[in-house]
């Protein structure tokens, strides 16, 4: 194997414990593909022909209702898999929602017959494509919990804090951040306004700058109904 193939390999531990043989296999029905940022990886009504291992870069996964609201699941970041790619892929269904590149992605891309034939014949690869997809459902329980019980700025704050910059510097607008949280944009605006009130952020045009890092955490942290 090639050095870079070796390296990709080594960066998910479940297929690093791959028999040679398979190892093999997987790297011969497999390529590494590059995306720019904005292009759409997937979309309603496609039918996922392989499954993608981010090795750089982050894909955003949304759901877009009828009345045009936006709705974020989740993202997958470099060493994770998608989790809706493996359960369509498992069940041969189509996808329910859009992925898109946040950021120019640099991925594995296992085609269906690899990726069925590996599922098939490996205990361990098995375990690997599963255990990504518990640990995703779990995320995805945890969101319903959070836009069920939690108060808006608890999970604002929380949010703020995940996608800050090593500057502390969030660049996102009102309409992000409410896809972001599946809420209204005049929800984040009152928030966000309340927050720069009490010193925690100061608010720029298409940016939010945490300069209340510690408050922001201790609320993040709270708790209680909406």
């Amino acid at each position: 194997m090639s050095q870079e193939t070796e390296s990709w390999i080594a960066r998910f531990a479940g297929l690093a414990a791959l028999p040679a043989d398979l190892r093999r296999a997987l790297v011969a029905g497999s390529r590494i593909l590059s995306v720019p940022e904005g292009t759409e990886v997937f979309a309603p009504g496609q039918s996922p022909d392989h499954l993608l291992l981010l090795l750089e870069g982050s894909v955003r996964v949304q759901q877009v209702s009828d009345t045009g609201r936006e709705v974020f699941l989740y993202r997958v970041h470099a060493g994770e898999s998608c989790v809706l790619t493996t359960a369509c892929m498992l069940a041969f269904e189509e996808y329910a929602a859009f992925g898109v590149a946040e950021t120019p992605v640099r991925a594995v891309a296992i085609p269906r017959g690899t990726f069925d034939d590996l599922t098939a014949r490996s205990d361990v690869f098995r375990q690997f494509v599963f255990k990504a997809y518990s640990r995703r459902i779990t995320d995805l329980f945890s969101l319903i919990d959070s836009i069920v019980f939690q108060r808006m700025d608890v999970r604002l704050a929380a949010r703020l804090l995940e996608l800050a910059d090593g500057d502390g510097v969030v660049r996102a607008t009102h309409q992000v951040l409410s896809t972001e949280l599946g809420t209204a944009r005049e929800v984040i605006s009152r928030t966000l306004a309340e927050f720069q009130r009490r010193g925690w952020v100061v608010q720029r045009r298409g940016a939010v700058e945490l300069v209340g890092a510690e408050a922001l955490e201790r609320m993040s942290r709270a708790s209680g109904a909406r």
